[in-house]
């Protein structure tokens, strides 16, 4: 199931492009409204700047991830019908981006069923697991009224729980606790610290020094590594990290990932310090 978490553009009709408003900001050059086609998608639905995106200003498409829902509405919920045919484009906007949180927790709980350390509520995982399957395999005016929240709040209750008991050890036995618990961490220097089992959850970690840092079995969901610098950082172990994670941070060859990620392009202009 894992490959089929993973964005699969040539199977996709350019969803994220099209979908999915943003605003002229740090991370885009330009506005462009909600259900409007960027105007670097191509009619094959490619993007005639992706070599460049980020050297084009683009770092919010260089950074985004569907986990698999771009080429599952395509091909699967619209049966490869694509917008421009027919009326459904509206709707076909609208599931998309519930189907974009449903397999983003699929990807999450995936690893947590991998972990031996939750073996004992391996049943509730599997469970939870299975019913958000089921969710996004339902017809699109069923996905509409899905209460997304109550779900998502169901599923974190685990995930947290499962990021407890992974990062156990470090918290109590094998290191002292080096950070204090904040939000926001921007711009933070930690060159060469021991950050194994640190609990990252959604912490601002924008153009934070990273760089030799140890952060084996440290939590990262949600967390924000726009531009930082993972350049010699050893992340193998790391809990709930992303390929959009990596691929919107600064490392070089020298920076140890999960096996299950990338090395994104850029990373290898980068030399370490």
């Amino acid at each position: 199931m894992i490959n089929n978490l993973k964005s699969d553009c040539q199977n996709c009709f350019g969803l994220c492009c099209t979908a999915l408003p943003f605003g002229k900001s740090a991370d885009f050059p330009i506005n462009k409204d909600g259900g409007e086609p960027c105007i670097h998608l191509c009619s094959n639905y490619s993007c005639s700047i992706h070599e460049t995106l980020r050297d084009k200003g683009f770092h919010g498409c260089v950074s985004y991830e569907c986990f698999g829902a771009g080429q599952h509405v395509s091909q699967s919920i619209y049966n490869g019908m694509d917008w421009r045919e027919g009326e459904h484009a509206r709707e076909m906007f609208e599931v998309f981006p519930l189907v974009q949180q449903l397999h983003e927790m699929l990807w999450y709980l995936h690893q947590t069923l991998t972990l031996k350390e939750t073996s004992s509520f391996h049943g509730k995982l599997q469970k939870i697991y299975e019913d958000t399957v089921e969710l996004t395999v339902r017809k699109p005016k069923e996905i509409l009224e899905i209460d997304i929240v109550f779900h998502r709040s169901k599923v974190n209750a685990l995930l947290i729980e499962s990021s407890k008991r992974y990062r156990n050890y470090w918290m109590n036995k094998g290191k002292k606790r080096q950070l204090k618990n904040k939000s926001n961490y921007i711009g933070t220097n930690f060159n060469g610290l021991n950050l194994q089992g640190e609990d990252f959850r959604g912490k601002l970690m924008i153009a934070s020094n990273l760089s030799k840092c140890d952060l084996r079995r440290a939590d990262f969901i949600g967390a924000d590594l726009r531009d930082a610098d993972l350049s010699g950082a050893n992340l193998t172990d790391a809990l709930f990290l992303t390929q959009s994670q990596i691929n919107s941070a600064i490392g070089n060859v020298h920076t140890k990932i999960p096996n299950y990620l990338e090395k994104p392009s850029h990373w290898t202009k980068s030399s370490i310090s």
